[in-house]
């Protein structure tokens, strides 16, 4: 796309720039609710104002016009009768000497004293125009010519052929009675460049002293009703923008009565919040604001309250588990010692005794496991859990757990694999903690896991390291991965502990998570195993954006439907891009040649997950075997099994 285009960098700059400074406004009207109100009413109340004006001063112009239309019709009524009732006795206008006989009389002088006289009576409330008819005078193109009264004549240094419009000359020429219409009267270059006023043309065809027609038009000025008006306007308009400040302003009053004591209350509960339980309202008065205050104080103190008595609670709860957890230390010792000396001498006993000896010494060793987990957990409770974060490599940690659980794996048939440490996993953290973590989640996958291989995968991508521990066992049922954590929760109550646990490991190891600033997460699915993810961030204090690790696996049911569907959508794409001449050839290869090719000792894990498909266990890969190589392999026996169809458990 070309600079400049819609939407290319050029658009995209301009609009950055001009939103830029806007923010900050836009931001203050997002927030402020009387600002919002205040705008709103200045808004609706300069709507409403504009439109009374409107109708006020259309209203006030038509009653001036329809008043000056009528005075001005009754007031043109005479002086035209006036005017014909000269013509018809012209001693009235030539003198006492003129004669009866109208042949041969000046009709130019006659017409020059009629319009004179006629417009000594105004007294600048009229000019008067008389113009001559025919085609010279607006007549129609091609019409008769009238002789007589040729010319045009004006009182007050009117100029007659431009203050009357041809249209309304027109409509008189043509027709018999009274016309109107408005224009504005324009004066000749004598008159001092006199500006132009608006008038009201009254017009209308009469006969002169001879008998000859000719036209006769009355000028009244419109400019007292436009003086007038204008002044109804500066008036409507002085008192509009008077009544919308007064409005605003009345409106900010009223809103800020309201809006203060809610932004009080939104700051005290802010500090509420904040831990400051002491803060109340100021209440005056007895109004719905002051029943808000009271009624806001009265729920910080009984929230105040609360918060103190489970405060306290919480505060004997936890030194009660210290102090139980120090107290049994000794009895503990004490009986440690007695069933060491039992346990050690059960050789000498009866098989019966012997076999209570060795419960004994099983039963004191969860015992003191228990009473370690509590002194940490109240450690966590009380904020006392300090953090010795420094470089270490999480492939140490990782060999360590599972050089300690190898006993475990072994005793459960379970294989332990190692994904992704060929390059170093480097993070400040606590080794002791992270360890601590570590074990209780690969110790929870081997006992969980129903013999198959439990895997470890490590990795590390921007400002995060991650590890995650799948195994293929009972797996979570949905709602589960949440409650995973939970002191002393159990996924099946009736279950045994074989390993000894207390039930409070993953809620130890999610504290030390939350410690380092990182993640525990679980994922599982009925049946198909489950995957613990600890993600810690690279450097301490640094704030996590990622994990470079999936919380859900790859080879889980949804993913493996997923690549199933590709790779049938690939295989048939193949097929007929092979053409009508290969489609005799299967793409499937003769078992015998599968067998050949595949080890010979099977294994139900090698599809994670399913359990209900017996495919071959691939070679076990060397140490130096990547994480790349060991995806591959997977999705080799996915595809593998998917295209030898499913089968039964």
């Amino acid at each position: 796309m070309a600079d400049g285009a819609p939407g290319g960098p050029v658009l995209r700059l301009f609009v950055r720039l001009v939103r830029r400074p806007l923010l900050p406004a836009v931001r203050l009207w997002r927030r402020n609710i009387q600002l919002r109100v205040v705008a709103a009413t200045l808004l609706m109340s300069l709507a409403v104002v504009l439109a009374l004006g409107f109708v006020v001063i259309a209203q006030v112009s038509k009653g001036l016009l329809d008043a000056k239309e009528e005075a001005a019709q009754s007031q043109a009524a005479g002086g035209f009768a006036v005017a014909q009732e000269k013509a018809n006795t012209p001693s009235a206008v030539d003198g006492p000497d003129a004669t009866d006989n109208k042949v041969g009389r000046d009709a130019s002088t006659w017409m020059n004293s009629l319009v004179k006289q006629l417009a000594s009576g105004g007294q600048t409330a009229f000019e008067v125009v008389a113009l001559g008819a025919g085609p010279d005078a607006g007549g129609a193109p091609g019409g008769p010519f009238v002789s007589g009264v040729k010319g045009a004549r004006a009182s007050g240094n009117v100029d007659p052929t431009a203050s009357v419009p041809a249209a309304l000359r027109r409509d008189v020429n043509h027709a018999t009675g009274t016309f109107k219409t408005f224009s504005q009267i324009r004066y000749t270059a004598g008159s001092g460049d006199k500006a132009p006023e608006p008038a009201l043309v009254v017009g209308k065809r009469l006969t002169d002293i001879n008998g000859d027609p000719y036209d006769l038009y009355y000028l009244f000025p419109l400019t007292q009703e436009e003086e007038s008006l204008n002044l109804i306007k500066v008036t409507i308009a002085t008192a509009g923008v008077f009544v919308v400040v007064l409005l605003g302003a009345i409106a900010w009053l009223v809103v800020r009565q309201v809006v203060t004591p809610v932004r009080m209350a939104a700051g005290i509960a802010e500090r509420l919040s904040a831990g400051r339980l002491q803060e109340r309202m100021k209440v005056t008065g007895e109004d719905d604001i002051a029943r808000l205050g009271e009624a806001f104080n009265k729920m910080a103190q009984n929230l105040q309250l609360k918060i103190q008595q489970l405060e306290d609670l919480s505060r004997m709860q936890r030194r009660f588990v210290s102090d139980v957890s120090h107290e049994l230390r000794t009895p503990l010792t004490t009986v440690r010692m007695a069933a060491d000396v039992i346990h050690d001498a059960r050789v000498d006993f009866d098989p019966v005794t012997a076999r209570s000896a060795e419960l004994l010494a099983g039963q004191l060793d969860r015992f003191e496991s228990l009473l370690a987990d509590l002194l940490e957990i109240s450690r966590f409770d009380a904020g006392a859990a300090a953090l010795e974060a420094e470089p270490i490599d999480l492939r140490d940690v990782v060999r360590r757990v599972i050089d300690g659980a190898e006993p475990l794996a072994e005793h459960k048939g379970t294989r332990i694999r190692v994904l992704g440490d060929t390059q170093p996993v480097i993070a400040e953290a606590d080794s002791r903690r992270v360890e601590r973590v570590l074990r209780n989640l690969v110790v929870n996958a081997v006992e969980h896991g129903e013999g198959r291989d439990v895997v470890v995968r490590l990795a590390s991508a921007g400002g995060a390291v991650a590890v995650a521990v799948r195994d293929y066992g009972v797996g979570l049922k949905p709602g589960e991965a949440t409650r995973v954590f939970n002191r002393f929760w159990r996924a099946d109550p009736a279950r045994a502990r074989t390993t000894g646990g207390t039930g409070l490991g993953l809620s130890i190891a999610v504290e030390d998570a939350r410690l380092h600033g990182g993640w525990l997460q679980a994922w599982g699915e009925p049946g198909g195993g489950s995957q613990f993810r600890l993600t810690l961030p690279r450097t301490a204090d640094e704030p996590l954006r990622g994990s470079p690790i999936p919380l859900e696996p790859e080879d889980s049911r949804s993913n493996r439907a997923r690549i199933a569907a590709e790779a049938a959508g690939s295989k048939a794409s193949r097929k007929a891009s092979e053409g009508p001449g290969r489609g005799d050839r299967s793409p499937i290869p003769a078992r015998s040649a599968m067998a050949g090719a595949m080890p010979v000792p099977a294994d139900p894990t090698a599809l994670p997950g399913s359990g209900a498909r017996v495919v071959a266990r691939p070679a076990e890969p060397d140490q130096g075997t990547d994480q790349a190589a060991a995806e591959r392999s997977a999705a080799e026996q996915s595809a593998a099994a998917q295209e030898d169809g499913a089968g039964g458990r």
